[in-house]
Protein backbone atom coordinates (compact mmCIF):
# COMPACT_ATOMS: atom_id res chain seq x y z
CA UNK A 1 0.00 0.00 0.00
CA UNK A 2 2.76 2.03 0.65
CA UNK A 3 4.45 1.78 -2.61
CA UNK A 4 0.53 2.69 -4.28
CA UNK A 5 0.00 5.56 -2.30
CA UNK A 6 3.55 6.47 -3.02
CA UNK A 7 3.19 5.91 -6.82
CA UNK A 8 -0.16 7.46 -6.70
CA UNK A 9 1.41 10.93 -5.19
CA UNK A 10 4.33 10.71 -7.26
CA UNK A 11 1.65 11.14 -9.99
CA UNK A 12 -0.23 13.41 -8.75
CA UNK A 13 2.39 15.63 -7.93
CA UNK A 14 4.14 15.35 -11.66
CA UNK A 15 0.37 16.19 -12.92
CA UNK A 16 -0.16 18.86 -10.78
CA UNK A 17 3.37 20.76 -11.66
CA UNK A 18 2.88 20.13 -15.23
CA UNK A 19 -0.40 21.62 -14.95
CA UNK A 20 1.43 24.47 -13.11
CA UNK A 21 4.01 24.55 -15.53
CA UNK A 22 1.39 24.88 -18.43
CA UNK A 23 -0.65 27.99 -16.68
CA UNK A 24 2.38 29.04 -16.14
CA UNK A 25 3.72 29.16 -19.90
CA UNK A 26 0.07 30.30 -20.69
CA UNK A 27 -0.27 33.02 -18.58
CA UNK A 28 3.35 33.98 -19.89
CA UNK A 29 2.26 33.66 -23.55
CA UNK A 30 -1.15 35.69 -22.52
CA UNK A 31 1.82 38.65 -20.30
CA UNK A 32 3.33 38.75 -23.91
CA UNK A 33 0.35 39.30 -25.86
CA UNK A 34 -1.01 41.86 -23.48
CA UNK A 35 2.47 43.59 -23.37
CA UNK A 36 2.75 43.72 -27.08
CA UNK A 37 -0.25 45.64 -27.28
CA UNK A 38 0.14 47.93 -24.60
CA UNK A 39 3.01 48.54 -27.38
CA UNK A 40 1.21 49.36 -30.15
CA UNK A 41 -1.30 51.40 -27.97
CA UNK A 42 0.83 53.20 -26.75
CA UNK A 43 2.62 54.11 -30.16
CA UNK A 44 -0.80 54.71 -31.30
CA UNK A 45 -1.50 57.09 -28.84
CA UNK A 46 1.75 58.69 -29.16
CA UNK A 47 1.01 59.17 -32.92
CA UNK A 48 -2.53 60.95 -32.05
CA UNK A 49 -1.02 63.00 -29.77
CA UNK A 50 1.48 64.13 -32.09
CA UNK A 51 -1.20 64.60 -35.04
CA UNK A 52 -3.20 66.31 -32.48
CA UNK A 53 -0.20 68.66 -31.88
CA UNK A 54 0.46 69.41 -35.27
CA UNK A 55 -3.17 70.41 -36.06
CA UNK A 56 -3.41 72.69 -32.91
CA UNK A 57 -0.68 74.37 -33.84
CA UNK A 58 -1.99 74.53 -37.68
CA UNK A 59 -5.42 75.87 -35.95
CA UNK A 60 -3.63 78.53 -34.35
CA UNK A 61 -1.52 79.16 -37.21
CA UNK A 62 -4.72 79.64 -39.10
CA UNK A 63 -6.68 81.71 -36.47
CA UNK A 64 -3.98 84.47 -36.40
CA UNK A 65 -3.77 84.69 -40.58
CA UNK A 66 -7.84 85.25 -40.07
CA UNK A 67 -6.93 88.03 -37.31
CA UNK A 68 -4.47 89.53 -39.36
CA UNK A 69 -6.69 89.37 -43.02
CA UNK A 70 -9.38 90.92 -41.21
CA UNK A 71 -7.52 93.35 -39.80
CA UNK A 72 -6.19 94.29 -43.23
CA UNK A 73 -9.72 93.63 -44.73
CA UNK A 74 -10.87 96.48 -42.72
CA UNK A 75 -8.02 98.69 -44.13
CA UNK A 76 -8.88 97.83 -47.57
CA UNK A 77 -13.07 98.47 -46.92
CA UNK A 78 -12.03 101.73 -46.30
CA UNK A 79 -9.65 102.31 -48.92
CA UNK A 80 -12.05 101.14 -51.58
CA UNK A 81 -14.52 103.70 -50.09
CA UNK A 82 -12.36 105.81 -50.48
CA UNK A 83 -11.50 105.28 -54.25
CA UNK A 84 -15.18 104.73 -55.30
CA UNK A 85 -15.94 107.81 -53.46
CA UNK A 86 -13.03 109.42 -55.88
CA UNK A 87 -14.43 107.71 -58.93
CA UNK A 88 -17.96 108.98 -57.91
CA UNK A 89 -16.78 112.44 -57.44
CA UNK A 90 -14.37 112.28 -61.00
CA UNK A 91 -17.42 111.10 -63.05
CA UNK A 92 -20.00 113.20 -61.88
CA UNK A 93 -17.90 116.06 -62.97
CA UNK A 94 -17.22 115.05 -66.50
CA UNK A 95 -19.42 114.89 -68.99
CA UNK A 96 -21.20 111.30 -69.64
CA UNK A 97 -19.70 108.91 -72.37
CA UNK A 98 -21.47 107.85 -75.06
CA UNK A 99 -21.41 103.91 -76.31
CA UNK A 100 -18.95 103.93 -79.16
CA UNK A 101 -20.38 103.53 -82.26
CA UNK A 102 -21.32 100.29 -84.12
CA UNK A 103 -20.35 100.11 -87.80
CA UNK A 104 -24.11 100.34 -89.74
CA UNK A 105 -24.10 98.65 -92.94
CA UNK A 106 -27.53 99.20 -95.29
CA UNK A 107 -28.76 101.02 -92.00
CA UNK A 108 -27.98 104.63 -93.28
CA UNK A 109 -31.57 104.84 -95.13
CA UNK A 110 -33.30 103.42 -91.76
CA UNK A 111 -31.93 106.84 -89.97
CA UNK A 112 -34.39 109.32 -91.60
CA UNK A 113 -37.41 106.88 -91.54
CA UNK A 114 -36.66 107.13 -87.36
CA UNK A 115 -36.95 110.83 -88.40
CA UNK A 116 -39.90 110.93 -90.24
CA UNK A 117 -41.84 108.45 -87.88
CA UNK A 118 -42.08 111.33 -84.55
CA UNK A 119 -43.82 113.78 -87.46
CA UNK A 120 -46.21 111.05 -88.27
CA UNK A 121 -47.04 110.93 -84.78
CA UNK A 122 -47.63 114.37 -84.17
CA UNK A 123 -50.05 114.45 -87.44
CA UNK A 124 -52.41 111.58 -86.24
CA UNK A 125 -53.50 112.45 -82.70
CA UNK A 126 -56.21 109.48 -82.57
CA UNK A 127 -52.89 107.35 -82.20
CA UNK A 128 -51.41 107.85 -78.37
CA UNK A 129 -47.66 109.39 -78.39
CA UNK A 130 -45.19 106.77 -78.49
CA UNK A 131 -41.78 107.92 -78.18
CA UNK A 132 -39.56 106.37 -80.76
CA UNK A 133 -36.50 104.21 -80.67
CA UNK A 134 -33.56 106.32 -82.24
CA UNK A 135 -30.35 105.31 -82.69
CA UNK A 136 -29.27 108.78 -81.14
CA UNK A 137 -26.07 107.07 -78.81
CA UNK A 138 -24.70 105.58 -81.91
CA UNK A 139 -25.16 108.70 -84.03
CA UNK A 140 -23.23 111.06 -81.64
CA UNK A 141 -20.13 109.32 -81.19
CA UNK A 142 -19.82 109.78 -84.84
CA UNK A 143 -20.11 113.17 -84.79
CA UNK A 144 -17.56 113.43 -81.76
CA UNK A 145 -14.92 111.13 -83.60
CA UNK A 146 -15.28 113.68 -87.05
Amino acid sequence: MKSATKKLSTELAETLTGKIEAVSAGSKKIKKSIEKAAAKLAKKVAKFEKENQKRKAKEAKNAEKKSKDKKEGKKSKAEKAEKVAALVAAASSKAPVAAPAKPTVGKEASAPKVAAKPAAAKAAPAKPAVAPKTDAPAAAPASDNA
